[in-house]
């Protein structure tokens, strides 16, 4: 899985250089290299997780969304902040707040606002309106 995992690391190159198109190729070829079904594969989580990045950078919050959808339902997606921030953001652009206070709340739980520091202040802002969270 070593192959696997140097295709991720140069995913998250490309999309630190806001190369999406390339850095969604490489994702896909790593997911081509992971064994069906996918669900069942830890590398699975992470890559599905760096799609659906590669959507929500791109401001496309519908595929983001079944992205991490898929991510969320490989080892250790349920529970990880990051996913749960990133469904929640995804929520909250496609007007579905119930669900994005949901979400929201998960990354809260997992790791305080902390998850929130780098993001548009409008989502904690958002949470905090929902929930009584400092």
């Amino acid at each position: 899985m070593k192959k696997i995992e140097d295709l991720a690391s140069l995913a998250n190159d490309l999309i630190e250089q806001e190369n999406f198109k390339e850095a969604y190729y490489v994702v896909m070829k790593a997911l081509e290299i992971v064994p069906e079904p996918h669900s069942a594969y830890a590398e699975a989580t992470w890559l599905f997780a760096t799609l659906g990045d590669i959507y929500f950078s791109k401001n496309d919050f519908e595929q983001a969304l079944f992205a991490f959808t898929d991510a969320i339902q490989c080892p250790d997606g349920l529970g990880n902040p990051f996913i749960h921030l990133r469904l929640g953001q995804c929520q909250f652009e496609r007007s579905n707040f119930d669900k994005a206070a949901d979400e929201f709340m998960r990354a809260y739980m997992a790791e305080g606002k902390e998850i929130f520091q780098d993001e548009d202040p409008k989502y904690f802002q958002f949470l905090k309106s929902r929930s009584k969270v400092y």
